[in-house]
């Protein structure tokens, strides 16, 4: 929305469609590739699914400082298609935390470099468990907090 005279202009065009993203950097930014796509030319659920696991990883990780693995995904909804060639950003934050466990939520931005308008196209939740050196489940430690 653009302002003129200090109001807002309501036929303005929004570049940012559907909810726009955290101010912060995604835990992954990766492109939507041809390779990807379903039968209906857009792309695949099962790519964004893996690409949400990866980056609720990354925040799991960076929370636990230990090796996690995801044990459920908790609530998975698919808002929009995306496209090739669209800039797919997936921010995750860690909602909840357990002994051993955590809950993350997941949200991809899809960014159509053509038109420049950004959609939330997937959101979800993920459980992680941390790991330890023997492979059975760890006591998150809350020092370990950044």
């Amino acid at each position: 929305m653009s302002t003129r005279n200090g109001r807002a202009n309501e036929d303005a065009p929004n570049p940012v469609s559907v909810n726009p993203p955290p101010m912060k950097e995604p835990a992954i930014r990766t492109r939507a590739m041809p390779k990807d796509t379903n039968s209906a030319g857009d792309i695949w659920g099962g790519w964004l699914l893996a690409q949400m696991d990866l980056a609720g990883e990354a925040a799991a990780r960076e929370r636990t400082r230990c090796r996690v693995v995801t044990v459920a995904v908790d609530a998975m909804e698919f808002l929009r298609p995306v496209k090739v060639g669209d800039v797919v950003s997936f921010y995750a934050d860690v909602v909840e935390e357990g002994r051993t466990s955590l809950i993350v939520e997941v949200r991809a931005i899809a960014n159509s470099e053509d038109s420049g308008i950004k959609h939330r196209v997937t959101e979800g939740r993920f459980t992680f468990v941390a790991i330890g050196p023997d492979g059975s489940p760890q006591k998150v430690d809350p020092d370990q907090r950044r």
